[in-house]
Protein backbone atom coordinates (compact mmCIF):
# COMPACT_ATOMS: atom_id res chain seq x y z
CA UNK A 1 0.00 0.00 0.00
CA UNK A 2 1.14 3.45 -0.68
CA UNK A 3 -0.42 6.62 -0.09
CA UNK A 4 0.47 10.12 -1.87
CA UNK A 5 -0.35 13.31 -0.34
CA UNK A 6 -0.86 16.82 -2.20
CA UNK A 7 -2.31 20.13 -1.59
CA UNK A 8 -0.60 21.82 0.89
CA UNK A 9 1.22 25.24 0.28
CA UNK A 10 1.16 28.60 1.41
CA UNK A 11 -1.98 29.99 2.28
CA UNK A 12 -3.32 33.12 4.43
CA UNK A 13 -5.13 33.14 7.69
CA UNK A 14 -8.82 32.63 7.14
CA UNK A 15 -8.25 30.21 3.90
CA UNK A 16 -9.57 27.13 3.53
CA UNK A 17 -7.48 24.88 0.96
CA UNK A 18 -8.10 21.04 1.09
CA UNK A 19 -5.26 18.21 0.96
CA UNK A 20 -5.61 15.34 -0.96
CA UNK A 21 -4.47 11.86 -0.46
CA UNK A 22 -4.56 8.53 -2.94
CA UNK A 23 -3.59 5.33 -1.93
CA UNK A 24 -2.73 2.61 -4.20
CA UNK A 25 -2.84 -1.00 -3.31
CA UNK A 26 -5.60 -3.35 -2.10
CA UNK A 27 -7.76 -1.66 0.49
CA UNK A 28 -9.77 -4.17 1.34
CA UNK A 29 -8.80 -4.84 4.60
CA UNK A 30 -8.17 -1.26 5.43
CA UNK A 31 -9.68 -0.07 8.78
CA UNK A 32 -9.62 3.39 8.50
CA UNK A 33 -7.26 5.96 7.79
CA UNK A 34 -6.72 9.61 8.95
CA UNK A 35 -4.41 12.77 9.06
CA UNK A 36 -1.91 13.87 11.49
CA UNK A 37 0.15 16.80 11.35
CA UNK A 38 3.78 17.82 12.86
CA UNK A 39 5.76 20.89 13.41
CA UNK A 40 9.33 20.75 14.30
CA UNK A 41 10.34 19.62 17.81
CA UNK A 42 6.94 18.41 18.38
CA UNK A 43 5.31 14.85 18.41
CA UNK A 44 3.03 14.17 15.89
CA UNK A 45 -0.80 15.17 16.18
CA UNK A 46 -3.53 13.89 15.64
CA UNK A 47 -6.15 15.76 13.31
CA UNK A 48 -8.85 13.69 11.75
CA UNK A 49 -9.85 10.03 10.80
CA UNK A 50 -12.14 8.34 8.84
CA UNK A 51 -13.49 4.90 8.76
CA UNK A 52 -12.99 3.34 5.37
CA UNK A 53 -16.09 1.19 4.93
CA UNK A 54 -19.03 3.24 7.18
CA UNK A 55 -17.36 6.97 6.89
CA UNK A 56 -17.47 6.96 10.50
CA UNK A 57 -15.63 10.45 11.35
CA UNK A 58 -13.48 11.15 14.19
CA UNK A 59 -11.71 14.90 15.11
CA UNK A 60 -9.14 16.84 17.36
CA UNK A 61 -10.84 19.13 19.45
CA UNK A 62 -8.49 21.58 17.65
CA UNK A 63 -9.95 21.19 14.56
CA UNK A 64 -13.40 19.83 15.27
CA UNK A 65 -15.66 22.15 13.20
CA UNK A 66 -13.13 23.83 10.64
CA UNK A 67 -11.68 20.88 9.15
CA UNK A 68 -14.05 18.01 7.63
CA UNK A 69 -12.12 14.93 6.66
CA UNK A 70 -13.89 12.54 3.84
CA UNK A 71 -13.24 9.33 1.15
CA UNK A 72 -13.73 7.89 -1.90
CA UNK A 73 -13.51 4.28 -1.63
CA UNK A 74 -14.03 3.62 -5.15
CA UNK A 75 -11.72 6.28 -6.12
CA UNK A 76 -9.07 5.31 -3.34
CA UNK A 77 -8.94 9.12 -2.10
CA UNK A 78 -9.14 10.84 1.49
CA UNK A 79 -9.28 14.15 1.73
CA UNK A 80 -9.43 17.03 4.32
CA UNK A 81 -10.92 20.13 3.78
CA UNK A 82 -9.35 22.63 6.36
CA UNK A 83 -11.62 26.34 6.71
CA UNK A 84 -10.37 29.17 8.96
CA UNK A 85 -7.03 28.17 8.82
CA UNK A 86 -4.98 29.89 11.60
CA UNK A 87 -1.31 29.70 12.29
CA UNK A 88 -1.26 27.32 14.57
CA UNK A 89 -2.63 25.16 11.90
CA UNK A 90 1.20 25.60 10.29
CA UNK A 91 2.75 21.86 9.99
CA UNK A 92 3.03 19.38 7.65
CA UNK A 93 0.48 17.21 6.84
CA UNK A 94 1.02 13.29 6.68
CA UNK A 95 -2.22 10.76 5.65
CA UNK A 96 -1.90 7.68 6.94
CA UNK A 97 -3.97 3.89 7.16
CA UNK A 98 -4.80 1.38 9.32
CA UNK A 99 -5.07 -2.27 8.80
CA UNK A 100 -4.96 -4.42 12.00
CA UNK A 101 -7.94 -3.25 13.68
CA UNK A 102 -6.81 -0.63 16.25
CA UNK A 103 -9.91 1.40 17.54
CA UNK A 104 -10.74 4.78 15.71
CA UNK A 105 -11.50 6.64 18.52
CA UNK A 106 -7.76 6.13 20.13
CA UNK A 107 -6.27 6.68 17.38
CA UNK A 108 -1.98 7.44 17.91
CA UNK A 109 0.44 7.66 15.25
CA UNK A 110 2.28 4.96 16.31
CA UNK A 111 -1.04 2.79 15.85
CA UNK A 112 -0.76 3.65 12.00
CA UNK A 113 0.39 1.01 9.43
CA UNK A 114 0.95 3.40 6.39
CA UNK A 115 1.92 6.95 5.55
CA UNK A 116 2.07 9.17 2.78
CA UNK A 117 5.03 11.49 2.12
CA UNK A 118 3.93 15.02 4.36
CA UNK A 119 2.77 17.96 2.22
CA UNK A 120 3.38 21.51 3.77
CA UNK A 121 1.00 23.52 5.12
CA UNK A 122 1.78 27.04 5.90
CA UNK A 123 -0.34 29.99 7.10
CA UNK A 124 0.51 33.33 7.34
CA UNK A 125 -0.38 35.81 9.50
Amino acid sequence: VQLQASGGGLVQTGASPRLSCTVSGDTSTMNYMGWFRQVPGKEREFVAAISWSGGYTYYADSVRGRFTISRESAEKTLTLQMDSLQPEDTAVYYCSAEFTGRSLTTIMWYGMDYWGKGTQVTVSS
